[in-house]
């Protein structure tokens, strides 16, 4: 017989929850909560449930467009129409303090999880994207972290059968104790068959479907909304345990449910369970019917172990799970699908119209909770805290004359950075090209591409931030994190349509934490309004601070940018590599250029400089409009855009992330020579804005008269040649290799970086 601790205020304090929000439940409930309710409170009004401190931010950002099926927030993903009766279906979500303590099976589950997400719409997952961030790979925890999250999420989405398309992996000294794992989902739905998040309909049964329950991941989202300390390790329990092949059987099953039309509402248990299923669920039913509400029997739910609480189910993280509503006398329909699939389905309660959310046990209520008061809107709280600035104490670069440098080491420096490096090594381990629908390799083009089956179109996706610059400028940062995304939809032919997000950062109780957020979030808006990219919903994870290794410290704020693109026809994608010998190269794009922020400063002078790189969105919106226009009359061979690293490894990587290629450039930079590390600037500066195309050399006069057209200012810099690198500053040579040189320099360095002999 177990026996409920007494709950007071100490234990709700325990619970994450404090004095006032205590003292809200007491009155909600007109009594002390039981020890279930608590529990129950506890995780929904959690930071990670319930976004307690930031919503109130988060709805600046336009979430409006003529595309959207939904609103943002509405359902457990955004959904966008991209024509012939289809609909994307796109989310990312974050899944790193489990990472940092259970590093494969936290990755392997933040893959589990957002696939749901998407399938719960009724989508049928296409491709899987991810944005990490991992300390110096010097440390040896780090080597550890990174080998244990690529694994998970390769081996998880290898076996589900999901391609991992794209994605990005940095390493900054920021994240040794804290790193960030971001998974991204995108899915295919024709419209009729998607299903809404929502319980209604009195009496309709409400089933439990997929994996039995277990202890596993009880409390993950209160884990999920603290920092990460010595202690952290002590909460592996938090961290749940995931099973691809049982995900694709519950996959399956529930998409052949939803053909069956018994299916009434559809939720995913994520983040806290049966607890956030249920509520969300019911509180959706009472938004858009007036009336609702479930009630449910915990003896009826299949568990893993004897002897589980009521607190323990209701709060339990266990993977692969659903909540299904359905018609009221065709729930054996339903049964018989997952049974087919050899799936558990089984009744466990009904909706009601009382809008309470009750849960019985042993005949015991053991739970009378208003089911509004659980989520955002109804009665969770909202917070909007104080914001300060803090600029970063990071010193100016003391730069040394161009003559005192030797540019040909310096190249190859920079390109065996690990931001930079070749991650061959971690995109190996993923399986790009399962169902068949990837057009080209992992690397080849700046966004991700996939074809829609049965039309000519294609869909392109990417996420993407430079958290260093959201450090050194958050506002500047934030637009930028939005403008390269768009950018490198834009370079593949593709027209950015709408914008999912994940957004890192530390504790939001510290006033600058709070302005790095509140600034960051405008700078995204800002850019998603001038591109006409609404955001359609994604995840906020605060509390990315450690003391591991003594004091306390927070990421640099991280606010990922996960996008998609719609490229009319398949035949008019553009690679990113050099295509042909003799092709003109031309620079698009001639913003002012610095070095702040750049992995060239950090490499060589230590420091990140002082400021972000100057962003024009206008000109941004110029630019991908130029790029659109060129790809869909065939008059680029290929475009890069000009980011980490600067324009010299922009030009690098066309020559050498297609070795198959084996073509090179010579080209001549302009300079006034009036700046003392002009050379330095030129190679090396992370301007914005900038794409670099090789086209034809007869249709150069086309393309400058297009791009005046769109006010984009071009220049041709050079051509395309075989096997070799020239580059000459007003004439003269500054550096030059050949294309083994700068694959030895590129290709293999993460690995050896990271010392992988030794795992």
């Amino acid at each position: 017989m177990n026996t409920e601790p007494e709950v007071n205020l100490k234990l709700a304090q325990e619970h994450g929850l404090n004095e006032e929000e205590y003292a809200t439940i007491c009155s909600v409930l007109g009594r002390t909560p039981s020890f279930t309710e608590l529990g129950i409170y506890s995780v929904m009004w959690s930071e990670h449930c319930s976004y307690k401190n930031s919503i109130a931010v988060l709805k600046t950002l336009p979430r409006d467009g003529a595309a959207l099926l939904t609103q943002a927030g509405e359902e457990n993903a955004g959904l966008v129409d991209i024509g012939d009766n289809l609909a994307v279906a796109f989310k990312i979500e974050s899944h790193n303090h489990p990472s940092a303590v259970e590093p494969y099976q936290g990755a392997a589950t933040g893959v589990g999880g957002i696939h749901r997400d998407i399938f719960t719409m009724g989508a049928r997952p296409v491709a899987s994207l991810d944005s990490l961030r991992f300390g110096s790979p010097r440390d040896p925890r780090v080597r550890y972290l990174v080998d244990g999250v690529v694994r998970g999420i390769g081996d998880y989405g290898n076996s589900f059968g999901v391609p991992t398309v794209g994605g990005e992996i940095y390493f900054e000294d920021c994240y040794t104790g804290n790193p960030l794992v971001n998974a991204m989902s995108v899915g295919l739905v024709e419209h009729h068959k998607t299903v809404s998040a929502t319980a209604k309909g009195k009496g309709n049964p409400v089933l439990i479907v997929g994996s039995s329950t277990g202890r596993d991941g009880i409390h993950g989202a209160t884990f999920a909304s603290e920092d990460l300390s010595e202690a952290s390790e002590d909460k592996r329990p938090s961290v749940q345990v995931g099973d691809p092949f049982a995900e694709k059987l519950l996959l399956e099953a529930t998409l052949e449910a939803i053909t069956t039309g018994a299916v009434v509402g559809l939720q995913d248990m994520g983040a806290a369970g049966l607890t956030s299923s249920t509520s969300e669920m019911s509180a959706r039913g009472i938004e858009k019917t007036g009336g609702g509400g479930i009630d449910i029997d915990l003896d009826l739910v299949p568990a893993r172990e004897k002897g589980m609480t009521a607190y323990e189910l209701m709060l339990s993280e266990s993977q692969e799970r659903m909540l299904i509503v359905s018609e009221k006398g065709r729930e054996q329909e339903i049964i018989d699908v997952y049974r087919k699939w050899d799936v558990g389905a089984v009744v466990i309660g009904q909706v009601t119209d009382d809008n309470m959310l009750r849960v019985r046990q042993h005949g015991t209520v053991m739970v009378e909770i208003p089911a509004m008061s659980l989520v955002l809107g109804g009665g969770a709280p909202v917070y909007i805290r104080e914001a300060i600035e803090k600029k970063p104490e990071t010193p100016e670069a003391n730069l040394v004359a161009d003559d005192t440098l030797d540019f040909h080491d310096l190249c190859l420096q920079l390109l065996s950075r690990p931001n930079i490096a070749s991650k061959v090594w971690v995109y190996q381990q993923y399986d790009s090209m399962v169902q068949t629908n990837t057009i080209t390799p992992v690397g080849q083009t700046d966004a991700a591409v996939i074809r829609i089956k049965g039309s000519k179109k294609g869909l392109a996706m990417k996420t993407d931030c430079n958290s260093r610059y959201v450090y050194l400028n958050p506002k500047a940062g934030g637009a930028i994190a939005v403008a390269e995304c768009a950018r490198n939809i834009a370079c593949t032919g593709a027209r950015p349509m709408a914008v999912t997000n994940c957004l890192n950062f530390g504790n939001p109780y510290k006033p600058e934490v709070y302005f790095q957020f509140k600034s960051a979030v405008e700078g995204m808006g800002d850019a998603c309004r001038m591109f006409n990219t609404p955001v359609t919903g994604g995840n906020v994870s605060f509390y990315n601070e450690t003391s591991l290794g003594g004091g306390r410290s927070a990421i640099y704020p991280t606010p990922t940018i996960g996008m998609i693109g719609l490229l009319d026809n398949i035949d008019n994608l553009v690679e990113s590599t050099f295509r042909k010998a003799g092709d003109a190269i031309m620079l698009l794009g001639d913003p002012e250029l610095s070095l702040d922020g750049s992995e060239f400063l950090m490499m060589h002078y230590g420091t990140p400089g002082t400021n972000a790189p100057t962003i024009d969105l206008g000109h941004e919106k110029n630019l991908q409009e130029l790029l659109v226009s060129l790809a869909s009359k065939k008059r680029i061979r290929s475009a890069h855009d000009v980011s980490d690293g600067g324009l010299s490894v922009a030009l690098f990587e066309k020559s050498i992330m297609n070795r198959q290629n084996k073509l090179g450039f010579e080209v001549d930079l302009e300079d006034s020579g009036s700046a003392f590390a002009s050379i330095q600037t030129l190679l090396f500066s992370e301007a914005q804005g900038r794409v670099v195309i090789s086209i034809d050399p007869d249709l150069v006069g086309s393309v400058i008269e297009e791009a005046a057209a769109f006010n984009v200012p071009v220049r041709v810099i050079g051509k395309v040649v075989p096997a070799e690198v020239r580059i000459s500053v007003n004439g003269r040579r500054v550096t030059e290799f050949s294309l083994d040189t700068l694959l030895h320099a590129w290709e293999h360095a993460l690995e050896t970086a990271l010392h992988l002999d030794e795992l």
